[in-house]
This record gives structure tokens, C-alpha cells and sequence, in this order.
């Protein structure tokens, strides 16, 4: 049995999101086994003007390393037709990102960052903190929970949608 570590995923989409959020997830309990999941939320887009995005977050046990599981992930988005061009904030039909693989603080090679920038986002840090709120963040020494209570969004009410 190679070793394993826990990654902690951040997943999108706002297009035809029900479907694709559906099959990446079970895409990962096909590849990974077990995944532990957040409630689904609809939030809206952030950084440009297009439809409301269906954001999760899960937890996967992952054998591969975080440069492998990014490769993985990316082969999965593209799988759901999911074009990776200049145009970085824009519609998508998978987006999933690792946020954390376990307490590692990376920054490249490549674009891989660990903990993930997009934390600063409600629609990273809600359903991280509803799944993990005891984590602590490798860089702030601040659980998940501190981090979405500290957060200015915390109070606001964001519709769930069913899995």
C-alpha cells in the first residue's frame, strides 16, 4: 500500500453544473474510493458577469503526488469539455482545484500553489469549512472555521442545492 495524503478539492461549474458536478464526483470515488463532500452551493460568479456557479468541496485520499493529482484533475476537466484558454475568470463546465494536500505549502513549478489563492473566496472557503473545520491552514495557523467566521461573507445565507 503506497502512502497516502489527504487533498482537500475545491469544485465548480455554470454550465449544465448538476451533471458535471455529479460525474467528477463520482470520477473520484471511482479513482480514489471514499470522498467526503460538502453540501453543493449555488454561488455567484466572481470576477465577470455569467450565470451562477454550483460550488462543493471534497476530501480525497490520494496515492498520486499534488504535480500527479493536478495532472489527473486537469484530464478530468477536459473530459467534461472544459477549455483551459487566456481567458482566466470566464463560464466553465469543471473547474477542480486542489486547495490543500495536506499541510504543504507549495508555490510551483508550474501554476500549483499550495494552499490555493482562491481561498480568499467564499466559494472555496464555505464548503471547506462545512467538511474540515478543525483543519489548519499551513500558512495563517487559523482553522477552516476561524477563516470562513473571520470572512466577510460569513453571515450571508448561500442556497444549497441538492446532490
Amino acid at each position: 500500500m503506497s502512502a497516502t495524503a489527504k487533498a482537500y478539492l475545491s469544485l465548480g461549474s455554470n454550465i449544465e453544473p448538476e451533471r458535471h458536478l455529479r460525474s467528477a464526483v463520482a470520477a473520484l470515488r471511482a479513482r480514489f474510493g471514499a470522498v467526503v463532500l460538502s453540501p453543493l452551493y449555488r454561488m455567484p460568479a466572481v470576477g465577470f458577469a455569467g450565470p451562477d456557479f454550483l460550488n462543493a468541496a471534497a476530501i480525497v485520499d490520494s496515492d498520486l503526488d499534488p504535480f500527479a493529482l493536478t495532472e489527473w484533475l486537469h484530464e478530468l476537466e477536459r473530459e467534461h469539455g472544459r477549455q483551459r484558454g487566456s481567458v482566466r475568470n470566464s463560464s466553465r463546465t469543471l473547474d477542480v482545484d486542489i486547495v490543500y494536500f495536506d499541510d504543504l505549502v507549495l508555490d510551483g513549478p508550474g501554476h500549483l500553489q499550495l494552499p490555493r489563492p482562491e481561498l480568499r473566496h467564499a466559494f472555496v472557503l464555505k464548503p471547506l469549512a462545512d467538511i474540515a473545520p478543525e483543519f489548519v491552514d499551513p500558512v495563517r495557523k487559523r482553522t477552516l472555521a476561524e477563516l470562513w467566521a473571520a470572512h466577510p461573507e460569513h453571515g450571508r445565507a448561500f442556497e444549497t442545492v441538492a446532490w
